[in-house]
């Protein structure tokens, strides 16, 4: 491991994503049980990133640039909807006081889909895993 490496993984441990703001919310709105529960559904919504890295099919999407594209469109249609949610006071990310707990359920599902859309998870495990 060289230290250009270690330094840039450094980096990337240190600033906080929207897994980790995700997860944080979670935790602060219901506890640390949901936020293992969503820090779980965070890392599912990670795994086919990863896999898509190491079976080539990552360089596959960034040589298309139309399905780059479609991806990060769904990304960002994503976040609309949580920010859209959040305004309504009916989202993932609510801003209330006194809230009803989440189930596990949709603490993962909300997690899987913040990171499946996140283009950068692919291009980051594409450049870090060899």
């Amino acid at each position: 491991m060289n230290l250009e490496f270690l330094l840039t993984s450094l980096l990337v441990v240190a600033s906080p994503g929207t897994g980790v703001v995700y997860t944080i919310a979670a935790g602060l709105a219901q506890g640390w049980r949901a936020s293992l529960v969503a820090a779980f559904g965070c890392t599912l919504g990670c795994a086919p990133h990863a896999l898509a890295a190491v079976s080539g099919l990552a360089a596959l999407l960034y040589a298309s640039p139309l399905a780059l594209q479609a991806l990060s469109y769904g990304g960002a249609l994503y976040l609309f909807w949580m920010a859209w949610g959040m305004l309504r006071e009916q989202g993932p990310l609510q801003l209330q006081a006194h809230q009803g707990a989440r189930s596990n359920a949709t603490l993962i599902r909300s997690g899987v889909a913040l990171n499946l859309l996140n283009p950068k998870l692919s291009i980051f495990f594409l450049a870090f895993l060899p």
